[in-house]
This record gives C-alpha cells, sequence and structure tokens, in this order.
C-alpha cells in the first residue's frame, strides 16, 4: 500500500470511493455525490497549504484524507479540517490509520498547530478511529444536520499537532515538507 499526494487524475477513483458514504448513508451530510469535475476542483481547491492524499494498492485507489481551511477568518489559519475516507470493502484493514498518520505528521511538518474532525453522529467506526489517532471529542452540535429523514448530530473532535509558536511562524506548503516516506 502506498500514500501519496493525490493528483488530478484521482478525481474518478476518489468520487467512486466516496459516492457510496453521500448517496446510502449520513456518514457525509452532502445531498448529492460530486461529479469527477467538482471532485478534482476540491483536489485544486486544497491550493499549496492543504493537501489530499490517496492510498493505493495492485487494485487502484483504496482510501483518501484530506486537509482544509478550518474557517475563512485569517486568524484561524493555523488551524485545519480534516477527513479520511476508506473504500467500505477495505475497511477494518488499518487504512484509515495508516492515512491518518501521514497526514498527520504532514501537517504537523508544515507548522499547523490544531487539526479539527467534524463526526456525523453517531458514528462509531470514525469516533474510534479519530481517538485512537490522538482526537478527543470537544463538542457537539445537536441535531444540526438533515438527511435521510432524520436530524444528525455532528461531533467535534480535536487534535493538537506542531507545538504554538509566539508569534507563529506561517504554515509551509505541503509539497516544501514532502512526504515522510517513514509514515507510509
Amino acid at each position: 500500500m502506498t500514500v501519496r499526494f493525490a493528483a488530478p487524475a484521482d478525481a474518478a477513483a476518489i468520487a467512486a470511493l466516496y459516492a457510496p458514504f453521500v448517496e446510502g448513508s449520513a456518514v457525509s451530510l452532502e445531498d448529492s455525490a460530486p461529479t469527477v469535475t467538482e471532485m478534482a476542483a476540491r483536489i485544486a481547491g486544497g491550493g499549496h497549504l492543504y493537501p489530499w492524499l490517496v492510498a493505493e494498492d495492485e487494485r487502484g485507489v483504496a482510501g483518501f484524507a484530506s486537509a482544509s481551511r478550518f474557517r475563512p477568518r485569517q486568524g484561524y489559519r493555523f488551524t485545519v479540517e480534516t477527513s479520511v475516507y476508506v473504500a467500505p470493502d477495505r475497511q477494518g484493514a488499518g487504512l484509515g490509520r495508516r492515512l491518518y498518520m501521514v497526514l498527520i505528521d504532514l501537517l504537523t511538518r508544515q507548522g499547523f498547530t490544531q487539526a479539527i474532525a467534524a463526526l456525523t453522529a453517531p458514528n462509531d467506526a470514525s469516533a474510534a478511529l479519530h481517538r485512537a489517532m490522538g482526537f478527543k471529542k470537544c463538542g457537539t452540535y445537536g441535531q444540526v444536520g438533515w438527511k435521510l429523514g432524520q436530524w444528525w448530530d455532528v461531533a467535534l473532535w480535536q487534535r493538537a499537532l506542531a507545538p504554538q509558536q509566539t508569534p507563529p511562524q506561517e504554515p509551509r506548503p505541503y509539497r516544501e515538507v514532502g512526504l515522510d516516506p517513514g509514515s507510509k
């Protein structure tokens, strides 16, 4: 299994992997699965600061992880929101942990100080993954998501990354720090 930076050519595989989470569950609160074009735009939209990673093997893309801007206000620029998705037929083999290890290492070396994950609740498997990766549940937005004919909570999980500095140094572009082969 190789973990690498996502490329525009991965958009179709990522969109196909993500679609079941949108169409058949409340894991994602999106109403319709993004098209390949929309997924390519999301990958490109990460710019130089917010990486997208894929895990692939001989069968193709098995999972992906991404980071995105936490909030648009400048004061939040040291915090990222993270996501990890693993193909349903590949879950339970540690792939989510592997993707998260690489992503967390990368974000830490970039200089981000906090990672936030928002999980539709309940989602015991995702909560267990986040707990195992050092995230702590820090709150819940009650009944804020509507999907599949019901209201859903969104649980917030947080993990410290790089130490906070005063004054802080701006996060570095992810390609400058590269992927750590030891994290693969």
